[in-house]
């Protein structure tokens, strides 16, 4: 294996700053409420008008979002719609008797709120609002909050379409930490959320983090990362344009070559930097590639399935020949496109698969944002009598060689007063030990 090309940059220092200023944010709201999320919101955003977004609003933005432009969302989102289904359907409630007198099961229960940022900095988040509020609503969440940044003097139109159309029951235009404290604590009339999920920018990406354990949260997210595993057969222009488009998102979005080809490995950097040049705004991309691109040019198939899993990359695309070999063998990643004809765009925008997934090597043991993250697997038990002889006796057994004598004693007690002249075998506390203890 050889590194052509490695990234540069260190985010460590910086993301301890980071980390520092969303905690004391996250004080500031908790303590004074409502209050600092109004100052916040004018010292970050200019804001100074409500952030509910009311039923007026809502249909003046979206009486300007052309035909053609609403026809492309809700061919989205019917995707979108569709693959969360299936997912949802895939998992069912179900009963079983493992023994006679035992009765498991579980239940499908979708969470009571969800909170849902869709980003609306540097470009207006479409698809995340479809990924994020149609998914909660296809889950059958009873309550969703949308949360999104104004542009100007309100959130982008074809956004608030998008949140209307995937069935959000409120919209808040507000963005940043305040916004995902919000819907963390129930501010401003919102149901407080018991997930919350979405992309964001690293100050959002890192309230969610804090926050994690006092609400559910997708997952884990740094900026967008992308790889390409590509062998001789690899048109090189595609693989550099495809970089190139993920490299669009920000200067600190990694993108990754992992190639057996030679020519490709030595080739890709003056490829990327043409088609870099070529965007309206090729800064960003050249800085990404800069700061965090990497080429690794590996021996064999079998070492680039290696590396690709220990960077457990967000988006994969393999462009390759034999494709079913990687897709049976790649485990690391937070989505697959497979050849050439799939891009990372599909699924970033239409495709129907989710694109908020995993970031910084979690591939490794989650996958994205889906239908299941909405909904709970409840377990429920119903032992009869006869079964509770069987149960009683081995489970206090075991809580005695644990040390645990309370959990064992809940279980003789069940013993002595189902079965008072049973002979056990060993000892069992009864009735007369507790009335004597007591």
């Amino acid at each position: 294996m050889q590194t052509i090309k490695k990234a540069t940059l260190n985010t460590a220092e910086s993301d301890q700053k980071i980390r520092d200023t969303v905690e004391t944010m996250l004080a500031d709201i908790e303590t004074r409420r409502e209050d600092a999320v109004i100052d916040y919101a004018r010292r970050f955003d200019n804001w100074t008008a409500d952030f509910r977004l009311t039923a007026d609003q809502k249909a003046t933005l979206i009486a300007t979002v052309p035909e053609t432009l609403r026809d492309d969302i809700q061919f989205a989102q019917r995707q979108v719609k569709r693959f969360a289904e299936a997912q949802r359907d895939s998992q069912q409630p179900f009963e079983i008797e493992t023994e006679p007198g035992v009765r498991l099961g579980q239940r499908i229960v979708p969470v009571g709120a969800a909170g849902c940022y869709i980003p609306g900095g540097r470009y207006a988040h479409i698809a995340s609002a479809i990924m994020t509020v149609t998914t909660a609503k296809v889950a059958g969440v009873p309550s969703i909050t949308a949360c999104t940044p104004p542009r100007g003097r309100a959130i982008d139109p074809a956004v608030a379409y998008t949140l209307d159309l995937g069935g959000a029951d409120m919209i808040l235009q507000m963005g940043g930490v305040q916004g995902i404290a919000t819907m963390a604590f129930g501010l401003f009339g919102c149901r407080a959320a018991d997930i919350i999920v979405g992309p964001g920018n690293a100050y959002v990406a890192e309230a969610k983090r804090v926050l994690f354990g006092r609400v559910g949260i997708d997952l884990f997210a740094g900026p967008t990362e992308s790889a390409i595993i590509a062998d001789e057969t690899a048109d090189p222009m595609t693989v550099a344009i495809d970089l190139v488009s993920q490299a669009e998102h920000g200067v600190d979005s990694p993108v990754w070559l992992f190639t057996t080809s030679p020519a490709l490995a030595h080739s890709i950097d003056g490829l990327f930097k043409q088609v870099a040049a070529d965007l309206p705004h090729p800064e960003t991309a050249l800085a990404a590639w800069h700061n965090v691109g990497e080429v690794i040019l590996c021996d064999s198939r079998e070492e680039v399935v290696a590396v690709s899993d220990q960077y457990a990359s967000e988006h994969l695309q393999v462009m390759t020949a034999d494709l079913d070999w990687w897709l049976a063998r790649l485990n690391n990643y937070g989505s697959l496109f497979l050849g050439a004809g799939s891009t990372v765009t599909h699924g970033d925008k239409c495709a129907g698969t989710n694109h908020i997934l995993p970031t910084k090597q979690a591939g490794r043991y989650t996958g994205g944002l889906n239908v299941q993250k909405f909904m709970k697997v409840l377990t429920y038990q119903q032992l009869d009598e006869k079964a509770g002889k069987q149960f009683s006796a081995v489970a206090s057994r075991i809580s005695r060689a644990e040390g645990m004598e309370g959990h064992a004693r809940a279980c003789d007690w069940r013993l002595r007063r189902a079965f008072p002249d049973e002979a056990w075998g060993f000892e069992v506390y009864d009735q007369a030990d507790y009335a004597r203890d007591t």
